[in-house]
């Protein structure tokens, strides 16, 4: 068992049940101040007010009210004083592409010297560029690198992440990173889903036609290792036409869809996804009204992805006014070695707030619990709740919400608690 206690700012508290924040709910948190939390078989066991606890000496504190701990002196646990710090939920990343080989850094220079991330695909470069060196590196290799970006992840504070094939583009290179990230799935401590991408662009060697076949023909394989299956529906990638057959295969294996949507052009894919079930509709930075309508009573989560937007330059997603129309937001980092190379979710945080418009509330909220739906993990972590994974960050002393966002570049993390241990 583990008792933090003196803690400044208890922020992120929901009531069980509730896995996602909609409309005026995406301003709202539960928030204790000179608070406790108890940790209990890698679980939030229970939390509140200090002044409630029997005893604020170690060797007398006897019962944790709100739980079934019974704190004995002596007895196995461990009490950790957060002299004033803040402790939040870990930051949840729904939406990211970190299993690839090598960099992109000379696309970088050709985006300084004014070219658009369409004109670096028609060039050869873009998706097609990591799938020629993706396709080069051998397996253990690429899980090497890819740890890299894992653990810089999760010391940043992430504890549940979603994580996409498509840099394979051929049914032998997709399977291999879909084992690359079960793999990093099964070696790390936070939450990791596996989303199938093989339609991310057209394979090279293939016509359009024989590419859309080839991804619906990888499925059955691809659903022994996947969670969710995406598609870029996109201008220059793949049509409504093509999502539809693509998402409709993977139903018949058991595939849920998160898709790509409405980054490049308003292209129907929010229509498409919200038509098929999509747990997510992501990207979204050029939407209209019949964007909003289509997703309006759905249990598809708009997710917005700003480390895009800021690194190309292309608009930000209309989260306030998704919000405002009664909807929620998620954000995430897009982390990729071409149009997002970040997967510091803390910026991404700062972004929504500073770029977006978002209170540090709102945007809390959608870097945590509705993220956290955006991956179906939300009755499992994403909150302070009863119950839930102790996926947790620990602040140094003085550190409230709006700080974090504020002060985006300043050390902020004491600690972060991975299922209820601390992350070395």
């Amino acid at each position: 068992m583990i008792l933090i206690k003196n803690i400044g700012e208890l922020v992120g508290i929901v009531p069980a049940g509730v896995l996602r924040k909609q409309g005026a709910e995406m301003a709202e948190t539960g928030v204790l101040k000179d608070a406790w939390l108890v940790i209990e078989d890698g679980k939030i066991a229970g939390f509140g007010k200090m002044a409630d606890l029997v005893g604020h000496d170690d060797n007398d504190l006897s019962v944790i009210p709100g739980t079934n701990s019974s704190v004995i002196p002596g007895s196995d646990r461990e009490s950790i004083d957060a002299e004033g710090g803040l402790v939040m939920p870990a930051f949840c990343d729904s939406h990211t592409h970190i299993v690839y080989a090598g960099s992109r850094d000379g696309e970088f220079l050709d985006k300084i010297n004014g070219l658009s991330y369409e004109e670096i695909a028609a060039r050869g470069g873009g998706i097609l560029n990591s799938s020629d060196l993706l396709h080069e590196t051998s397996e253990d290799e690429l899980y090497e690198q890819s740890m890299v970006r894992v653990r810089e992840m999760m010391a940043k504070g992430t504890g549940a992440l979603e994580i996409k094939s498509g840099y394979g583009l051929n049914p032998e290179d997709e399977l291999k990173m879909l084992r690359v990230i079960r793999r990093i799935r099964e070696s790390v401590p936070a939450l990791v889903r596996i989303t199938f991408l093989g339609a991310h662009a057209i394979g090279r060697g293939y016509t359009h036609e024989g590419y859309v076949q080839a991804v619906v023909d990888m499925m059955p394989k691809a659903a022994e290792l996947a969670d969710f299956v995406d598609v870029f529906c996109d201008e220059g990638f793949f049509t409504v036409e093509d999502t539809d057959r693509i998402l409709t295969a993977g139903a018949a294996c058991g595939l849920r869809p998160k898709i790509h949507a409405n980054e490049l052009a308003v292209s129907g894919g929010v229509q498409v996804g919200v038509k098929h079930g999509a747990l997510s509709v992501d990207h979204l930075e050029r939407t209209g009204d019949a964007e909003i309508e289509a997703l309006r009573g759905s249990a598809t989560m708009p997710t917005m992805l700003p480390g895009s937007s800021f690194f190309l330059g292309i608009p930000f997603g209309r989260a306030k006014e998704f919000i405002g129309a009664g909807l929620g937001v998620a954000l995430a980092s897009d982390y990729n070695p071409g149009s997002s190379p970040s997967g510091d979710m803390r910026f991404v945080m700062a972004l929504g707030c500073i770029r977006m418009r978002l209170t540090p509330v709102q945007a809390m909220n959608a870097v945590t619990l509705n993220s956290a739906y955006a991956m179906g993990l939300s009755d499992i972590t994403g909150s302070i709740t009863v119950g839930k994974r102790a996926d947790l960050l620990l602040t140094h002393p003085g550190w409230t919400l709006t700080k974090i966002p504020y002060l985006h570049q300043t050390p902020f993390l004491r600690t972060v608690f991975l299922g209820g241990r601390a992350l070395e």
